[in-house]
């Protein structure tokens, strides 16, 4: 349904149109519009979605939305961005039998209203390089290996100045879990490049496998992650304690989480950066060595500052139970998670 609307008083609706005519010169997108307005009640934030149909470089659907920015009269305060400041798209590559005058699958607008939700919930918003967890696939339903999404600047689609403020297009790509591993150890877009000449215009594919089983991509993952760090500067993490005796520091960690805190540590800290690890009640951050800071422990915050030395005693850190020295005065418990379902039922014990 293509929504009718006087072209005198959108603004940043003809703006997208605008950035999307040199793409699809002369096709009329499928346009889903939003029956009930969410400032008058209704639960679809969005306005609309576009979605049109690409043949190279492979078969794929181009989903657009319309809502995170001003569409129609400047309303908000900041001059210099539209609404957000920004709007999503997704690629989708076809199914089977698939064409120009087929139905695209619903389930992408579904998630980009879902994002929509919280972002219009919360005020926080997207930028070039975030990414999530979809805590399962991002498909509901299918047997997909997509459970992340990672936001990129779509390629296609370039920043522009409109009546309203600011625009840009961020794009969402479906990752595997090892990939999002590796975006975590070296950067999105780092990830994303290497990955481009497997996953053209970063179409997301729900058929696909890890393309990091690809020795050749993943070898330059690895080389990229060394050579420049890694982007994740903080880990949300569920067990985090600390207790002081007798001139001693005790760090306590899940030993679910003590594989990626080790992993980070030499990334961040060689590269002069520091690692936060974050939980509901309490914040660590551990500082290069060299940089003028000193430890400093208190009740609910603290900062260690770790040397060479205690990088490489991470080696001997293991995801069991146990106490790990790391320096003369600090030392790691790992203690066990434990995983629950819905009903909070422990189902699984690590460590």
């Amino acid at each position: 349904m293509q929504d009718d609307h006087d072209d005198t008083d959108t603004p940043g609706w003809d703006a997208i149109n605008a950035a999307l005519a040199p793409l699809y010169a002369g096709q009329e997108p499928r346009h889903y519009g939003t029956a009930l307005p969410y400032t008058l009640g209704g639960q679809d934030p969005l306005d609309g979605i576009s979605v049109y149909w690409a043949d190279a470089p492979v078969p794929h659907w181009h989903y657009i939305t319309y809502g995170f920015s001003e569409l129609y009269a400047k309303e908000s305060s900041d001059v210099d961005a539209s609404g957000y400041g920004f709007e999503l798209t997704f690629r989708l590559a076809a199914s089977a039998g698939d064409s120009a005058d087929s139905a695209p699958s619903v389930w992408p607008m579904n998630l980009l209203q879902n994002l929509a939700r919280y972002v219009f919930g919360s005020g926080n918003v997207f930028e070039d390089g975030h990414h999530l967890n979809a805590n399962g696939p991002i498909a509901l339903e299918t047997d997909t290996r997509l459970c992340h999404l990672a936001f990129i600047a779509d390629p296609q689609l370039v920043a522009r100045d409109t009546a309203n403020g600011h625009l840009r297009f961020l794009q969402l790509v479906g990752l595997t879990d090892d990939e999002m591993e590796a975006v975590k150890r070296w950067s999105t877009r780092g990830v994303l490049q290497v990955l481009q000449p497997a996953m053209p215009l970063w179409i997301t594919d729900l058929r696909r496998g890890n393309l990091l089983e690809d020795p050749a991509l993943a070898t330059q993952v690895r080389a990229g992650s060394e050579g420049e760090g890694s982007s994740t500067g903080m880990l949300f993490i569920e067990t985090l304690d600390w207790r002081q005796d007798a001139g001693t520091t005790t760090l306590v960690l899940g030993a679910g989480q003590v594989a990626s805190v080790c992993e980070l540590l030499p990334l961040r800290l060689r590269h002069g950066k520091s690692l936060e690890l974050v939980s509901r009640e309490r914040q660590w951050a551990f500082i290069p060595a060299g940089h003028g800071a000193a430890s400093e422990v208190a009740a609910d915050s603290a900062r260690w500052v770790l040397d060479e030395a205690g990088l490489k005693a991470l080696a001997g850190v293991r995801a069991e139970r146990g106490i790990y020295p790391l320096a003369d005065t600090l030392r790691i418990e790992v203690v066990p998670t434990y995983l629950r379902d819905a009903k909070g039922e422990v189902i699984r014990e690590i460590g």
